[in-house]
């Protein structure tokens, strides 16, 4: 992927598809700064994510976490964001404002072996909902807002960055 000195490459997409690993090989191979949204939010709130979902429910982490990224106004940087983010247009819309936005994928299945801490890692899902169901319900937006879509199941974070 290449992108221009001064635009942003946004990351977006489910739990587990490596955006944090892909976005820090993206931004030292671009030469750009890397900024992880659900690391800033916990810096923000003074708690982890897990613990906002728990304690204030979804909708009032929705509101942190679209507030965390209408703060955002960087150039130069890779932006990993949490999953959860393409629920809010306006936050979505702020991010492809001036940024090519990539969407990485992988099967449910992949994903769900991935992911070893389901109960803390500060995934936004309902009580009970499983990851199959939170990857539907969301798969269409982060196509709706991808400027690219790289399927990540069958490959190492490098070969992803040089996709």
């Amino acid at each position: 992927m290449s992108a221009r000195r001064g635009r942003l490459v946004v990351l977006s997409g489910p739990s587990g598809v490596g955006k944090t690993t892909v976005g820090m090989l993206l931004a030292q191979r671009l030469g750009y700064a890397f900024l992880d949204t659900d690391i800033t939010i916990q810096a923000r709130e003074g708690r982890r994510l897990q613990e906002i979902i728990d304690t204030d429910g979804l909708a009032t982490f929705g509101r942190i976490e679209e507030r965390a990224i209408l703060a955002v106004s960087v150039e130069a940087h890779v932006i990993a964001t949490g999953g959860s983010v393409v629920y809010s247009e306006k936050a979505m819309r702020h991010l492809k404002s001036g940024a090519v936005v990539c969407h990485l994928d992988a099967d449910p299945k992949y994903l769900q072996a991935r992911i070893d801490n389901m109960d803390s890692r500060g995934i936004a899902m309902a009580p009970g909902q499983c990851l199959a169901v939170l990857y539907a319900e969301r798969h269409q937006l982060y196509l709706k807002y991808a400027d690219v879509s790289i399927d990540c199941s069958d490959l190492g974070p490098n070969k992803v960055v040089q996709r």
